[in-house]
């Protein structure tokens, strides 16, 4: 493969990322060519030392995925990550349909049960006084902000784990896909 093919398929892999990213990364691997040309090696041999540019790419984006979530921990990032990480293949299916999913699942659900309750127990501690239950208008308002409490600390400990899984969905896939930069790095040691 030529120098011309390699980094014509890589920036094509690396479509949808943000312009400057794409950009620098691309920069980045274009000096690995001119090393390797002017350490003596053909543009075959560099092109083949650094794998398949489709590879890279899909790997490269689910790394700025990964480290997107690492820096702004957002819905947006943890989509963006998960989403990066899944499109790499890098998540066993089996783990992935038995595992993860029912995981997040039940977690998302207990997230959104959390917001349920809060809001039940705000309606309840506001309409509750008005009819005549056990305890009087204290016990019903007692209620209602003791609902809230449930709520706000199902919230935020859903929150927390779901924070939790994500880290660790990201660790695991890291686990199957080769680390770039020290990968890289030493191909560059070697050539020196």
């Amino acid at each position: 493969m030529t120098r011309a093919e390699f980094m014509a398929r890589l920036r094509q892999g690396l479509v949808g990322l943000p312009m400057a990213t794409a950009a620098e990364i691309a920069a980045d691997y274009d000096l690995h060519f001119t090393d390797g040309l002017a350490a003596g090696r053909s543009e075959a041999e560099v092109a083949e030392a650094l794998g398949d540019p489709a590879r890279l790419s899909r790997e490269l984006r689910a790394e700025a995925g990964a480290r997107r979530w690492t820096q702004e921990q957002n819905p947006s990032s943890a989509v963006g990550a998960v989403l990066g990480l899944i499109g790499l293949g890098a998540l066993d299916i089996i783990i992935l349909t038995f595992l993860v999913t029912p995981l997040f699942g039940s977690v998302i659900a207990m997230l959104i049960g959390g917001v349920g309750i809060f809001i039940s127990g705000g309606v309840f501690a506001v309409v509750a006084p008005f009819f005549d239950g056990p305890g009087g208008v204290a016990a019903a308002v007692l209620g209602g902000v003791g609902l809230m409490g449930l709520g706000v600390f199902m919230t935020g400990l859903m929150v927390m784990v779901v924070k939790l899984l994500i880290d660790l969905t990201v660790w695991y896939a890291r686990l199957h896909y080769r680390v770039l930069k020290p990968a890289l790095g030493a191909q560059s040691d070697n050539q020196a």
